[in-house]
């Protein structure tokens, strides 16, 4: 079933899901707006992933619930790791149809993306807002050593199953398909929202151990490293990164910690 949803608004957006009785959606804690008062909202620690879209009750005798147990543990972990929320709140509608709202933490837009069991999506984590229970939401870990060294987009939310997932980002929206720019396109690794499964992400050093490689990294302000997208599927793109709206305010308050180059000699307050 689709979720019936609208998102509304310009530079904040929110998306106002409609459900139908007995219908469940589930966001990350803090993504939640209002509801009406025949939705019910229930936190929890696990996913549906893990059973957290259905109370599955004791199935299964001590083993399974000692099993359930431990598949919760290890979600919450990896959560952890990836500095995720701990939690999951579940929304469902009781006696007829209703309303949810849901937005995400920054100035920007949403994306409802449709999963049909075949193909996987993977975002940056904090792009996930809410989705309905037959979407399973987990952790992925992309890009290997040159992630690490990346620093960003090393840990990378995943979606799978069927049914509707809404993202946020900062700014606007741009879809791109590296097939249509010779297979392969290289963005600031803060730029990116969300990619179909296909798409290999990796990171990359800007340049190489050469003069210009360092006027890249020092002046150029993109530090040292910068996304790669290589194949054919959907990408999505947000305008603004976390890293220059914080360095706005900054400066706005009169605290500019970006200095004169950016790059390597921007500093961030502690």
């Amino acid at each position: 079933m689709t979720l019936q949803q609208e998102i509304v608004g310009n530079a904040m957006q929110m998306a106002v899901v409609n459900l139908d009785p007995g219908q469940t959606v589930y966001c990350e804690a803090g993504k939640f707006l209002f509801k009406t008062t025949n939705v019910t909202m229930e936190t929890r620690l696990s996913g549906p992933s893990g059973g957290g879209g259905q109370q599955g009750g004791g199935s299964g005798g001590m083993g399974g619930l000692l099993r359930q147990a431990m598949g919760t543990a290890m979600q919450v972990g990896q959560r952890m790791l990836a500095g995720e929320s701990l939690a999951f709140q579940y929304f469902t509608a009781q006696g007829g149809q209703g309303t949810v709202g849901f937005a995400g933490v920054l100035p920007g837009e949403m994306r409802a993306l449709e999963l049909d069991g075949r193909r996987a999506w993977f975002a940056e984590k904090d792009a996930f807002v809410a989705a309905e229970s037959s979407v399973e939401f987990g952790i992925a870990f992309a890009g290997g050593r040159t992630g690490m060294s990346g620093g960003e987009g090393f840990v990378l939310e995943k979606f799978t199953g069927h049914g509707t997932v809404i993202i946020a980002g900062a700014g606007n929206f741009i879809d791109l398909d590296p097939a249509d720019f010779g297979g392969r396109i290289e963005v600031d690794t803060g730029c990116v929202v969300a990619f179909e499964e296909g798409i290999r992400y990796g990171v990359q050093r800007v340049g190489g151990l050469n003069r210009q490689g360092v006027m890249n990294a020092v002046f150029g302000g993109e530090g040292l490293s910068l996304a790669t997208l290589e194949g054919q599927g959907r990408v999505i793109l947000q305008s603004l990164t976390i890293e220059s709206l914080a360095n706005a305010l900054k400066k706005a308050q009169g605290g500019d910690k970006q200095g004169p180059t950016g790059g390597l000699f921007s500093t961030h307050a502690g």
